[in-house]
């Protein structure tokens, strides 16, 4: 059988934890804007003014192709070093760019667009410069930059997705589509629980487990009754 059929199939199996996923994420930023008040927070504010400062840069202004080309291949060029393999060729221009690497799986192929590698880089930098100074103040300003970076991540991978990427077509279209969505909204939950005092890992675990629990319950009275049904 074909890898990309096999990874069809996966992509499939895959669609209803996206869906819960999706729920639970939902849920909870829901219940963290309307009942505890996530809204006034310093964290969500400063990120959605970064966020909106670069929406209004993406549409408004030239887009800044090479950064965004800079980040992609180095993006593949770091899961490739994660997962044991060695770069041996790292190109990068306005056209387009690449990487040679002894390695390649779908990991590797779809990182950029799942692996925000500015907002990694500046909570990197930010960490790192906590060790040797007092970063507090500027705790807004982080919040702003993520922001930025995070949109930049996201614009661009909307932006890309629909021009053919040989990164997706490899790896089976639906398969690329689905596991970059599911990364993605995974991300964005760890950063509303992150941004929430009042949503923990354990709370939305929870809520995670009860929304699955719904949905396996549902499949299993759907083919009760389609059974009893025949």
């Amino acid at each position: 059988m074909p890898t990309k059929w096999v990874k069809f199939v996966f992509g499939i199996f895959l669609l209803p934890i996206c869906g819960v996923l999706t729920q639970t994420f939902f849920t909870s930023f829901a219940r963290a804007t309307v009942t505890q008040r996530l809204w006034t927070g310093e964290e969500f504010w400063f990120f959605s003014l970064g966020a909106l400062l670069w929406l209004i840069a993406f549409f408004g202004l030239p887009r800044p192709i090479l950064i965004y080309v800079f980040g992609h291949e180095l993006t593949h060029a770091l899961w490739v070093w994660l997962m044991g393999g060695r770069v041996s060729r790292f190109r990068v221009g306005s056209d387009g760019g690449h990487v040679v690497t002894t390695k390649a799986n779908f990991w590797i192929a779809l990182a950029p667009y799942f692996f925000p590698i500015y907002s990694i880089l500046t909570i990197a930098i930010y960490g790192a410069l906590s060790l040797f100074l007092n970063m507090q103040p500027y705790g807004r300003l982080l919040y702003a930059v993520i922001g930025v970076t995070w949109a930049f991540h996201f614009t661009f991978t909307c932006w890309m997705i629909p021009k053919n990427q040989t990164d997706l077509t490899d790896q089976g279209t639906f398969f690329s589509l689905t596991v970059i969505y599911l990364m993605n909204l995974l991300l964005l939950s760890v950063m509303l629980i992150l941004a929430s005092r009042q949503i923990t890992f354990a709370s939305f675990g929870t809520d995670l487990l009860a929304n699955l629990g719904n949905f396996l319950t549902w499949v299993v009275d759907s083919f009760g009754r389609l059974a009893h049904h025949d």
